[in-house]
């Protein structure tokens, strides 16, 4: 079934139909409420992104081409080799020097077999976390529903919700109290690696107005630490990783986090400026930089849009 919503040629595009009404397709004069809105179905698939977390590619588009491609690939193994000065087309943005330096020393033989092993792993837990789930509820799988908790940006440019998913269990007691969500679940387990972004993810997301989500400055640390579902986050992820675990495996650590594989294949580098919430400072790190927080869990990613908002509330753009 085609997706409800696509991109296409650069374009976001969606397939409705009229809405339902009566347990059947309604009519047109009964699906339009007004002159300016009406009521449709979705005819195909929607995309989920899981907010707050960024597991590792099983396929990706090489550089200059369109399709996906899987990361157990030999070209993928030919790329990451030597991504930097082979035979790749140049950066669109040049990479900093640091930047260079720092992907210099994690890419190589060997790194998309690491990738792949640890995405092969992150999609089998989130698809066992599911299965248990369809058995304590005693559903199928055409009877199991998902919740969606959204945040702020309801959508990527992809068509794509981003939210926070759980089984759709009614009662929350019944059969069992209701687990935390898929997106805590992987973290927990450290099969995926945390990704924040401004202002999806919790605390940011539930204010009314933008300007109030912005983080104080001088109190990144202070807020992340004050936040229940952040907290819980970080020390999963400092657990993890002094007992090496999942991502963080003392024979087979994750070398390259799934969105600097992106950028190293699109020949494009990372653009998000980014706070990091293990200090009480007042700097925004550049973009390029971002490797200057080095655990996943302290970096908070804000968009380039969003910058100047920071700017206002007195944060400091660092050179």
């Amino acid at each position: 079934m085609a997706k409800a919503i696509e991109q296409v040629s650069g374009v976001t595009l969606g397939h409705v139909g009229l809405g339902y009404r009566g347990g059947a397709v309604g009519s047109v004069q009964s699906q339009i409420h007004d002159g300016d809105t009406l009521a449709v179905r979705a005819m195909g698939d929607f995309g989920v992104r899981l907010l707050g977390v960024d597991a590792p590619e099983i396929s990706f588009s090489l550089p200059g081409e369109s399709g996906f491609t899987e990361m157990n690939d030999p070209k993928w193994e030919t790329f990451l080799s030597n991504p930097l000065t082979g035979n790749a087309s140049p950066f669109k943005v040049p990479l900093t020097s640091g930047l260079r330096k720092y992907l210099q020393s994690r890419v190589g033989s060997g790194v998309a077999m690491n990738h792949y092993r640890h995405a092969v792993a992150a999609k089998e837990a989130l698809q066992n976390e599911i299965l248990k789930d369809l058995k304590t509820l005693g559903q199928s799988e055409d009877t199991f529903k998902f919740l969606l908790v959204f945040s702020f940006e309801v959508m990527d440019r992809y068509g794509r919700f981003l939210c926070f998913v759980n089984r759709d269990q009614p009662n929350r007691s019944v059969p069992e109290p209701r687990p935390v969500t898929y997106n805590l679940r992987l973290l927990q387990a450290a099969r995926v690696c945390p990704y924040f972004v401004w202002p999806n993810i919790p605390p940011f997301g539930k204010q009314d107005f933008l300007l109030k989500a912005v983080v104080p400055p001088g109190k990144a640390n202070e807020t992340a630490e004050g936040d229940e579902t952040l907290r819980l986050i970080r020390k999963s992820m400092r657990n993890a990783r002094e007992l090496k675990i999942g991502i963080f495996d003392g024979n087979d650590p994750l070398k390259l986090e799934a969105f600097e594989i992106r950028f190293l294949s699109r020949r494009y580098p990372p653009d998000r400026w980014l706070i990091d919430l293990g200090r009480n400072d007042d700097k925004l790190i550049p973009p390029q930089k971002y490797y200057k927080v080095p655990n996943a869990e302290d970096r908070l990613f804000i968009s380039e849009e969003y910058v100047p908002l920071f700017v206002k509330s007195g944060w400091k753009r660092q050179a």
